[in-house]
């Protein structure tokens, strides 16, 4: 073998050695960023109800996202960050990568991509759709409207004409909101493996089960038919649409559905302790943050949402189904009072 032979197969060994003592320091290269959970959606999600709201989203220069720092994903315990992206009043186009802007903010998908770069994400929770047909804060209008006409017509039997359009209509909205977060988190360099994508529903903020006579003074003028119809049928069904969407998006899916279930508003009775829903509520302090904007719907926002209780326990369901490993679960209470995730 000549000296040129020698030195080309020498040169082809130290080659094939480099690449071949490079491959494990790839393969074991460690991603040191912290860990984060991240939340998108409506005000279900942000935390509206939940009070003590982050400072420039309560109604400051328009913004009226009223993300809580006892928003649920801020009660869990699964990463080192917990980040909200949820804005109160949110629907799937604000949620997805389209150019929208909501109470002065852009797509929260768009906004998804450069936490994804800055953590390690480990889990996206979305809750979504009641603002989209659904039209969720529209028809709790109506129903107090139908209360306090006792001679017009329910809000039930409008809902039981529209509910199922509503729903059908909703559903592929959802279904592009998610295809958008998980193409969001491929452009942050995320395998789809990399990460839990958990869509939830939404649990019923009332009940029939009211006093019969002062509910509504109580906080909760609805008619205890109507209150029993959104509870018994218009919440589950809306679960169930959602549960398409996520059975048909390939992500996990968490049943609110019945999580509040005997702590809804006005559950109690006189004292509100021990609801998990917030009441009508009227927070004057609106006109703080928010001026002259605040006067109508803002003022009262708050109402008939989750409360910090509430989000304490929704929290603590996503921590135990997402540490579990099901695909799907509900939220149901135990006999120890705190949710659980029942797969």
């Amino acid at each position: 073998m000549s000296r040129k032979q020698v030195g080309a197969v020498v040169g082809a060994l130290l080659l094939t050695g480099s690449t071949f003592f490079a491959v494990p320091v790839t393969a074991n290269a460690v991603d040191d960023r912290p860990t984060a959970v991240v939340s998108l959606g409506d005000s279900a999600m942000s935390g509206e109800g939940a009070g003590s709201y982050e400072p420039g989203t309560a109604g400051e220069n328009g913004n009226w996202c009223h993300r809580s720092t006892q928003s649920m994903v801020h009660r869990t315990q699964l990463a080192d960050r917990t980040i909200n992206l949820a804005c109160s009043g949110a629907d799937s186009a604000n949620v997805s990568l389209a150019d929208t802007v909501h109470y002065t903010e852009g797509s929260q998908a768009r906004r998804l991509i450069d936490i994804a770069r800055q953590y390690r994400v480990t889990t996206v929770v979305v809750q979504v759709g009641a603002n989209d047909d659904v039209r969720f804060a529209d028809t709790m209008v109506d129903c107090v409207a139908a209360w306090a006409n006792p001679f017009g017509s329910s809000c039930r039997s409008t809902l039981e004409r529209e509910w199922s359009g509503r729903l059908a209509a909703m559903a592929p909205k959802v279904e592009n909101a998610l295809r958008d977060v998980r193409s969001a988190m491929t452009q942050a360099g995320y395998a789809t493996s990399a990460y839990n994508l958990v869509l939830t529903s939404y649990a019923s903020p009332v009940t029939e089960k009211m006093d019969r006579y002062l509910h509504g003074p109580q906080g909760c003028p609805l008619r205890l038919a109507d209150a029993g119809y959104g509870r018994t049928t218009a919440v589950p069904q809306l679960s169930e649409a959602l549960r398409g969407v996520a059975t048909r998006s390939g992500v996990k899916f968490l049943d609110f559905s019945r999580a509040t279930e005997n702590r809804e508003a006005c559950s109690k009775g006189e004292s509100p302790a021990g609801e998990w829903q917030r009441r009508l509520t009227v927070d004057p302090y609106a006109l703080v943050t928010g001026g002259l904007d605040a006067i109508g719907l803002h003022l009262a926002q708050q109402s008939f949402h989750p409360n910090a209780a509430g989000h304490e326990q929704l929290g603590r369901c996503i921590t135990e189904f997402v540490n579990g490993g099901a695909g799907s679960a509900r939220c149901l209470a135990g006999a120890d009072g705190n949710l659980h995730a029942v797969a």
